[in-house]
């Protein structure tokens, strides 16, 4: 659901419903309930409404307790209001919000480096131990999608919304940049969450593929007029957003990404 609406809201358009796909060899109604259960939380969470979905029993797909789980969300937009807008300028600041963890990317490279590390998944997170290594590894990605639309619709400022998914920022930040500018990172900004440092160190991962697979605590950048970056930063921020000026729009050069500073892994 999360990738879903996050994606959606980042071209200024609200969610309006969300559908659902579950397959499983045998239906166990137990985790079935459980399933729904999170996938309408998820939706509540963005403010859409879960209009249905299709349930397939295929046993000879799906041995044991597999499954197959997928989605998708129509959302709608006023034709005039679509992000990004075409007046990105030179000096837009871009603001950063926090994220919750991983955001359901990059779990290939994190099953190897939990397989390499030695500990099992029921183990307390080195980084948390509070938690479970699996609890804190699959915290929830977070929706802003509330957040973003109180923040277009009341301030105006926003230009350009970049959801931090696979790719990180060197990939999805250009996406919806003009060919004539980059984007430039202030790394020394970010504060990055302790789940990065330990899969960082754990699994000997350079930090320009940290950037490049995960979102290193950053879920969501803005693009926003320099005059407003203030007063937008302060209505994400009263509707419980984590907000961090991390950059500014540069002139393009080499990269639509520039980075300065080291990241704080």
């Amino acid at each position: 659901v999360a990738m879903c609406v996050n994606d959606i809201v980042v071209q200024g358009a609200e969610p309006l419903f969300f559908l659902d796909y579950f397959a499983t060899g045998k239906l166990d109604p137990e985790q079935g309930a459980s399933i729904v259960g999170g996938i309408a939380e998820g939706c509540r969470q963005a403010g859409c409404a879960l209009i249905g979905g299709e349930t397939a029993e295929m046993p000879g797909m799906y041995h044991d307790k597999d499954y197959d789980l997928a989605g998708f969300a129509v959302g709608a937009a006023e034709r005039g209001q679509l992000l990004p807008t075409d007046d990105i300028v030179e000096g837009d600041v871009l603001l950063g919000l926090s994220s919750s963890g991983l955001h359901s990317n990059g779990f290939s490279l994190v099953r190897r480096i939990v397989a390499a590390s030695g500990l099992a998944w029921s183990d307390p997170a080195p980084f948390n131990e509070e938690l479970s290594l699996a609890e804190a590894l699959l915290e929830p990605t977070r929706i802003y999608v509330k957040s973003i639309l109180k923040a277009i619709r009341n301030t105006h400022g926003i230009k350009a919304l970049a959801h931090i998914t696979g790719g990180g920022f060197p990939e999805n930040i250009p996406r919806v940049l003009p060919k004539d500018f980059s984007a430039e990172l202030d790394l020394e900004a970010i504060d990055v969450p302790p789940v990065f440092s330990w899969l960082a160190k754990t699994g000997g991962v350079a930090p320009e593929e940290m950037m490049r697979t995960f979102n290193c605590g950053i879920g969501m950048i803005l693009a926003v007029a320099s005059g407003q970056a203030a007063q937008v930063a302060a209505v994400l921020q009263e509707a419980g957003e984590t907000v961090t000026p991390i950059g500014r729009i540069v002139p393009r050069r080499d990269a639509g990404v520039i980075y300065r500073g080291s990241i704080g892994l």
